[in-house]
Order: C-alpha cells, then sequence, then structure tokens
C-alpha cells in the first residue's frame, strides 16, 4: 500500500550504490534532482552496496521500488527476486536482468569526443591508456576500441597500453610500466585515458620522467570527477558522460513504472554532455607556423564576429593560401575553426553561468540568439535551453 500525505501518495524507493565512486554520486545526484521536482518518495538509502551487499528486507521493508548499480550480480539478482518495479544502472557490462530496463552510458560517443578535441588542436601522434579486461570494465575497452577505430578511419594509429588498476602494494611498479611505454612515443602525443584516475596515473608518470603536459603529452580522462580533475598536476581535462541525466531519466521511468506503466525499451544509452577543457590538453600541436598564428588569433577573436577574412588581413596571407594550409594541417577549414571556438565559448557560458541565452550570442559573436541555438542544436544534439537544464537539474 502506497503512504499518503494529504491527497500526495509517497513511494518508499531504495537506491542502491556505491558513493566511492564518481559515477554512481553523479548518477545519484540526478535521481535527487528529480526527487526534488517531484516531490513524493520516501528514500531507504544504501550508500554502501556493492561494497557489504546490504540491500533492504524486501518482505518487511514494503517498498514500491527500486534504483541499483547492477554491477555486482548479487545486487542484480537480489533486486529482481524482489519482483519491485526497478531500473538498472552501470558500466554497460555488468549484471543484466531482461526485465529490468537498464542505463549505461554511450561509450562510442565519449571516444568520438576526445578524438574531436584532439584532432581539432592539429595533433598527430595517439596514445590510449587502459585497463586490463575483467567482467565489469568492458568499457574500457569499449573506449579503446572505438577511439583506435577512428583515428584509424582518419589515417593515424593509436599506441595502447593497459594494466592493472592502481593498488598502494604495485604503484611503484605500475609507474614504471606506463613511463616506460610513454618514452617512446612519438611526441607530441594526444593520449585518452580510460577514466580520470588513469588520467592522473599517466600524469603522475609524466612528471616522474619529466615529460611536459600537455606540450608533449597532452591527456583527457572521462567522468570529469572536479576532485580528481583538480588533483591533477595540471589540472585534467575531462569528459563529462552525463551520468545525471542518466539518474534522472531513470528516477521518471520507475515513478511511471510503480505507477503501474510498462516500459516499451529495456536498454538506455545516454550520450555524454560535453568536455571541461583544463590545462592537461589546452595546446596547439600545430607545425605549420601561418596555421598556428592563424589558430592563435581565432582563439582571441572568434567571440568579436570575425570572418575569414579578419583572419587573412591579420596574418596578411591570401585565403586561398591559408585555407590549403588548414586543410594540410587541420583537415578543416579557417570557417570551422571560428564556429568551433564560438561553440565552445557559448556551451561554457551557457554551463556554468546563468546567463540569459541572448546576451551569450552577443558576447559569443553571433548574429542572433535564433543563430546561435540554430548551430547549438546541429553541434550539440540539443539547443541551449535544453543543455542547461540538463546540466542544472542536478546543481
Amino acid at each position: 500500500m502506497f503512504q499518503h500525505l494529504g491527497e500526495a501518495i509517497v513511494r518508499r524507493v531504495a537506491l542502491i550504490y556505491d558513493a566511492r565512486h564518481a559515477y554512481d554520486w553523479k548518477f545519484m545526484a540526478g535521481v535527487a534532482a528529480y526527487i526534488h521536482e517531484n516531490p513524493g518518495f520516501n528514500v531507504y538509502l544504501e550508500r554502501d552496496a556493492l561494497k557489504d551487499q546490504r540491500l533492504p528486507d524486501f518482505p518487511s521493508w514494503h517498498g514500491h521500488g527500486i534504483i541499483a548499480n547492477f554491477d555486482h550480480p548479487d545486487v542484480a539478482a537480489a533486486v529482481s527476486r524482489s519482483g519491485l518495479p526497478a531500473v538498472g544502472f552501470g558500466s554497460g557490462f555488468g549484471w543484466r536482468i531482461p526485465s529490468v530496463p537498464y542505463f549505461f552510458t554511450n561509450n562510442k560517443s565519449i571516444a568520438q569526443m576526445a578524438v574531436d578535441h584532439f584532432l581539432f588542436r592539429g595533433f598527430r601522434n595517439f596514445a590510449f591508456c587502459g585497463y586490463e579486461k575483467n567482467p565489469i570494465n568492458g568499457w574500457s575497452e569499449e573506449r579503446e576500441q572505438s577511439f583506435v577505430a577512428s583515428l584509424k578511419a582518419e589515417g593515424y594509429p593509436c599506441s595502447v597500453y593497459v594494466g592493472r588498476p592502481r593498488t598502494t602494494s604495485r604503484w611503484a611498479s605500475v609507474e614504471r610500466a606506463i613511463v616506460e611505454w610513454l618514452a617512446p612515443l612519438r611526441k607530441p602525443v594526444a593520449l585518452m585515458a580510460a577514466n580520470d584516475s588513469r588520467g592522473l596515473d599517466v600524469l603522475e608518470a609524466c612528471r616522474a620522467s619529466r615529460l611536459r603536459v600537455p606540450e608533449e603529452v597532452a591527456v583527457v580522462g572521462v567522468n570529469n570527477d572536479q576532485v580528481l580533475c583538480a588533483l591533477g598536476s595540471p589540472p585534467l581535462t575531462s569528459i563529462e558522460h552525463g551520468t545525471e541525466r542518466m539518474g534522472y531519466e531513470a528516477a521518471m521511468l520507475l515513478e511511471r513504472m510503480m505507477g503501474g506503466e510498462k516500459p516499451r525499451r529495456r536498454r538506455f544509452v545516454i550520450d555524454p554532455v560535453g568536455i571541461t577543457t583544463r590545462r592537461s590538453s589546452d595546446v596547439l600541436a600545430i607545425e605549420d607556423r601561418s596555421v598556428a598564428d592563424a589558430m592563435a588569433f581565432i582563439n582571441v577573436h572568434a567571440t568579436k564576429g570575425i570572418k575569414v577574412a579578419d583572419v587573412t588581413k591579420a596574418l596578411g596571407i591570401s585565403r586561398s593560401g591559408l585555407e590549403v594550409r588548414f586543410g594540410k594541417s587541420l583537415r578543416y577549414s579557417v570557417h570551422t575553426a571560428i564556429r568551433r571556438t564560438q561553440m565552445e565559448r557559448a556551451r561554457t557560458l551557457i554551463s556554468d553561468t546563468k546567463m540569459p541565452l541572448k546576451q551569450i550570442a552577443a558576447n559569443t559573436g553571433f548574429r542572433s540568439v535564433q543563430q546561435m541555438t540554430t548551430l547549438f542544436r546541429k553541434t550539440f544534439l540539443q539547443p541551449p535551453a535544453k543543455y542547461r537544464k540538463t546540466l542544472t537539474r542536478a546543481n
């Protein structure tokens, strides 16, 4: 039976996750955002389920629904046996129950985002640092394979290192192995790490071997764990994989299921939100001096609404000559460089400030908010207002 507060129905929901991991607590931040917007949940909170395998005593708890990380088979099996409406989430490679809807991240899109980030900066040498495969970390291998395949399609090889996660007793040998792998790589090299923790491993190995970051090794991680990224030396660029949105949509689906709705889908793959550029990859790897000077000019002036003619005039070079150089060095046009710089600045203001969209459009060089909205939707697959709402739900 549901509890009632006046006319409101109160549903008892168990949240089973591991608070030791940023992926889990970001997911739960999205759940919390939904609950905040839709009162009527009585939450059973077990933060260490994957560590201690503690779940509610289902017969005595009298709950109405469950959201749980399914990376641990005992948790997934217990949730399935409960017979309650449930939604699972996880790495995409954990235990799955065919009858339970399951949310996970789009690793192919994550890898493509890293590729685009590096190619835009002119890199020609690439590497991936991941983990040895185990039953639940197939996400590392999938990111690796997608990163390598995307680069191969562009005509570039990629060096790959996989090794065991760091442990206190083995960290010296792990660091030594990464140092030995990095040493012979052609520099400058653009390196994608499987996650932020692996990104920190790489940064520490670079420091130990006196490799300059980002000048010699540019590094991008995944998760955008702000604490881990800030601990990096220098701070780590990272891809935000949309976990808050995942949690929000999972909670919304569970509420419908508790109301009697039968979900039509069982697999929900959520795209990454964006990339937060920090010092670890904020560099251009361009040998052509004219192209490097043009990119530096664009970086400073793109938000003023400049056109290609403004760039060629500042450099004293013909448009046709500069376009040929851009094609050889970066494989995109001068106009694309201007637009992408504008879009990244607009995305940062949309995600990090409450500035009105009209003002953001004016401050980033667009003719109107309508033009910015059209280009933003094309670039980031959703309009700026929806993008901002997705990010701020969990804040």
